[in-house]
């Protein structure tokens, strides 16, 4: 018998890379909190605040995921109330320039559709290779 305390996987991830990455970034926030902590930890609530379209539910089962497929680490200070802080993991950092390129993509697709005026700002800085190489989390 199953021990109980210990959580499954939500879901077997698929063979096909491709099709891996995809189920491990997808869902409708995921791309956006990797973004907002691609610049540093972050509190729960600073989460909801620069996503105001999220509700907390979904924000924290969104964050469980990423968690739980290594792109998000979760620490709990010991501090009365106690605080607790995301971050992106040296694995969820490697997926900056993907999300750069996604943003890009995207822009290009808006621009052929004549549909450019329609879209939000979409600024991710590229880590210097110094800062990629040095978080090893």
């Amino acid at each position: 018998m199953a021990n109980p305390s210990k959580r499954p996987p939500i879901k077997r991830l698929p063979m096909l890379p491709a099709e891996r990455a995809l189920k491990v970034i997808a869902g409708r926030w995921k791309a956006v909190i990797l973004y907002h902590l691609f610049d540093g930890p972050r509190r729960l609530s600073a989460l909801k605040a620069m996503m105001p379209g999220i509700t907390q539910k979904v924000l924290i089962q969104q964050l469980r995921e990423m968690e739980e497929h290594g792109l998000v680490s979760r620490e709990i200070f010991a501090e009365v109330p106690s605080r607790v802080e995301y971050s992106a993991t040296s694995l969820g950092l490697s997926l900056e320039p993907i999300l750069l390129a996604l943003c890009q993509w995207g822009q290009h697709h808006a621009d052929e559709l004549n549909e450019r005026d329609r879209l939000a700002d979409c600024i991710i800085r590229p880590r210097p290779a110094r800062e990629t190489h040095a978080s090893h989390n």
